[in-house]
């Protein structure tokens, strides 16, 4: 008589993610894993197939867990600058509550260890990134003075660069101990921004 399921597929994931988000994929064994879900190979193999697939899982529980969370106040239809505001403070401080320095970003670090040589990788990497692109451009477009003279092309460039200084602020601080360099750095951009969008 077969012994009943202890996990699903999406707790099997859950447990997973940790473990990748700190370790980086190369560095995530196949007993690393079952010693952190506590699921047998078999059964991992069974739900995904193997350690690749149960990694672009663990995408979809980041994005419900880490990113949306923060995220989704930003892409509001009234969205400003101090909802781009709040989603830095809020990862911020989650940051700081787990410990400084920490993990950084899931999808940030798989961009340079796995995505230039996995294109299923690449495909979760873009898919992050044309989301918050397209938050900051909401909530860029909204805190645009009447008086501004800076078109579309403007904004957009502007919420590129947005999404490149998230992308660096979540690298620092898998190498900083201080959150307040890490808000610093967001007051000080975010002023910067302000200024060329009145």
């Amino acid at each position: 008589m077969p012994r009943p399921r202890t996990h699903t597929p999406d707790t099997l994931a859950r447990k997973a993610l940790p473990l990748f988000w700190q370790a980086g994929y190369h560095a995530t064994s196949m007993d690393d894993l079952v010693k952190a879900t506590g699921v047998s190979r078999h059964g991992i193999y069974s739900d995904f197939g193997g350690k690749h697939a149960l990694f672009l899982a663990c995408f979809e529980r980041y994005q419900s867990e880490v990113v949306s969370p923060a995220f989704t106040r930003v892409e509001q239809p009234g969205a400003r600058l101090k909802e781009v505001a709040a989603y830095f403070e809020q990862q911020i401080a989650r940051a700081e509550t787990t410990g400084l320095p920490g993990p950084g970003c899931l999808v940030a670090n798989s961009a340079t260890e796995v995505a230039p040589h996995d294109s299923a990788v690449l495909d979760k990497v873009e898919q992050h990134n044309n989301r918050l692109r397209s938050g900051f451009l909401n909530a860029l477009e909204n805190s645009r003075a009447g008086t501004s003279t800076l078109g579309p092309g403007d904004i957009a460039h502007l919420a590129e660069t947005l999404l490149v200084f998230a992308t660096g602020l979540w690298s620092l601080s898998r190498v900083t101990s201080s959150a307040d360099t890490l808000r610093a750095a967001v007051e000080t951009f975010l002023a910067t921004l302000e200024r060329q969008l009145k």
